[in-house]
């Protein structure tokens, strides 16, 4: 017979009030949820956490505990105003991280792991990802919420290519002013500014290698375990991609229909959960890493080479002030640039980022000055 401790009651409790909570606040989403098709996925996952309620309040009874009365926390109050005050996406990524966090903490419980609890809430935390993910947060606009206009491929790499041009033009920049405040010649400061240059880019080109093979091999790792998850468990795979349709606005009947279709084949269906719940898609794995650095170091060189070619041709003062222009016509431009991602002024954003700059730049040749005289 199971000894049944002081430190498992505690546990139990603990568990029933997690669940309790996350029930009470799906019902919440329901009600506040205006589509019928979401307001009925969010009942549902209520309903799986009142399930998982009533076997923590079964494991007390059979230990002889009291069970104890619920009262909703602080903060399924906040989140549940939250959502009533901003709209149900507002607070969609919070509560995707209470599910991740809920699925983690059932691991290596014998009898979450008996009923599947942990596999539920990972379920549940991909659902509200899911959700957060393609939320154009406009509470009431199926469109802006499902079509994931904000989250287009081509406006990140523009905003990384924008901002890897910046990184270059302003760190370069700021370490020539330094060492022409300092009192260097033309040659000392094609020299410092190249060696900052290829510093610049290589660190960046490793940063963003890491990046993405990081990201890969995290890919990796999760349609592996989607893969397990399918062999195991088929059926709980279908009701999960189930109710990601339904989250899409299909109707119950045809999300599941749908799901039946998608995983009759294994390998389509291994396809289909990778991108539906993880939001990967298997062929590509978040692009190439080589790839990544390549266009990570030759954007940045790119920014870097603007302050330094100048002093190609000019020395001592007029160096200095055409760096100074060059770098200030390259910071505007990259300023305007930045208005493609988010719809402000093109002057306002190219003046913001030429002072910005030229106040870094005059920074390190002040202190590049004071250093020059010191050691002179």
């Amino acid at each position: 017979m199971l000894i049944v401790t002081a430190q498992d009651i505690r546990r139990y409790r603990k568990n029933l009030l997690s669940e309790h909570e996350a029930g009470t606040l799906y019902e919440c989403l329901a009600s506040l949820e205006k589509n019928p098709t979401l307001a009925d996925v969010y009942r549902r996952l209520a309903q799986t956490e009142a399930s998982h309620a009533a076997t923590w309040e079964a494991k007390l009874r059979q230990a002889g505990a009291g069970v104890p009365v619920y009262r909703p926390g602080w903060r399924t109050k906040v989140l549940c105003m939250l959502a009533a005050r901003f709209g149900i996406s507002f607070v969609l990524p919070t509560i995707a991280g209470i599910e991740q966090g809920a699925g983690s903490h059932y691991d290596g419980q014998p009898e979450s792991e008996a009923a599947k609890m942990s596999a539920q809430e990972r379920t549940h935390a991909r659902i509200f990802g899911h959700l957060a993910r393609t939320s154009g947060g406009l509470e009431g606009s199926e469109v802006a919420r499902f079509e994931g206009r904000h989250r287009a491929a081509g406006g990140n790499a523009l905003r990384a290519g924008v901002l890897g041009a910046n990184d270059g033009l302003v760190s370069v920049f700021s370490l020539v002013m330094g060492v022409a405040g300092a009192g260097m010649g033309s040659q000392e400061i094609l020299l410092a500014g190249f060696a900052g240059l290829l510093a610049g880019a290589l660190s960046m080109a490793l940063g963003e290698w890491l990046s993405v093979q990081s990201s890969r091999e995290l890919y990796e790792h999760q349609i592996s375990i989607e893969e397990q998850e399918l062999e195991e468990n088929p059926e709980e795979e279908m009701e999960e991609l189930s109710l990601i349709y339904q989250a899409k606005g299909m109707a119950a009947d045809e999300a599941r229909s749908m799901a039946e279709r998608m995983l009759s084949d294994r390998k389509t269906a291994l396809h289909t959960l990778a991108r539906e719940e993880l939001g990967i898609d298997p062929k590509e794995l978040g692009g190439s890493a080589w790839e990544a650095a390549i266009t990570s170091f030759l954007l940045f060189a790119f920014g870097a080479i603007i302050p330094v070619i100048p002093y190609f041709f000019f020395a001592g003062t007029a160096g200095i002030a055409a760096s100074v222009l060059c770098s200030a016509l390259g910071l505007f431009i990259i300023g305007a640039a930045i208005t493609l991602m988010t719809g402000r002024s093109a002057l306002f954003s190219g003046m913001r980022q030429v002072v910005f700059g030229l106040a870094a730049a005059a920074i390190t040749y002040g202190i590049g000055h004071l250093i020059g005289v010191n050691l002179g």
